[in-house]
């Protein structure tokens, strides 16, 4: 009975990124702080799909991040598919990060994810601009990528204060 109790508390501790995902994909929050500043927006689906990709691709599937960009396009009026593949460009930078990296810090991880943010960007662009009737302006985007790049040492050191909690949990 123990081992079931142990085994269904870190199911419920590592389901709680994919929640959060979920939660910012359905809300249309999108962390975007234009009333009370005009240029301040950023991306969190972006940073908690790279981080979690990077440190434990288990807890978030590719399946999951697509489904979760598809669900952002349907709330956010997007053509279906543009957030889906930029969240999957990521998840697949994120991946190869993670098979190449031999040491994992946060210097790294920030400048690698840069990389990352540029590619999703730029799938974005791509495909807003040729398939859709969507006016990209370039500037919000620009700004956007800005504050997604500069918000990602504190995201970061948040999920690894959870990771940390979440690892002392499960062994308790």
């Amino acid at each position: 009975m123990a081992i079931i109790y142990k085994n269904l508390r870190e199911h419920i501790v590592n389901v709680i990124p994919l929640i959060i995902l979920y939660y910012l994909s359905i809300s249309e929050i999108d962390t975007h702080f234009s009333n009370f500043f005009e240029i301040l927006s950023f991306n969190l689906q972006i940073i908690i799909i790279y981080y979690w990709m990077l440190k434990n691709s288990s807890i978030l599937g590719n399946g999951h991040i697509f489904f979760a960009g598809i669900i952002n396009d349907v709330v956010m009026g997007l053509p279906l598919g543009i957030s889906a593949i930029s969240y999957l460009t990521v998840s697949f930078v994120a991946s190869y990060v993670r098979q190449v990296t031999v040491n994992i810090s946060l210097f790294t991880d920030w400048f690698t994810f840069l990389i990352a943010l540029f590619f999703s960007n730029l799938v974005y662009i791509i495909l807003a601009s040729n398939f859709s009737n969507i006016q990209v302006s370039f500037v919000e985007i620009s700004y956007n990528a800005f504050f997604t790049f500069l918000f990602y040492p504190f995201i970061w050191m948040i999920f690894n204060f959870y990771k940390k909690i979440m690892i002392l949990r499960i062994d308790d």
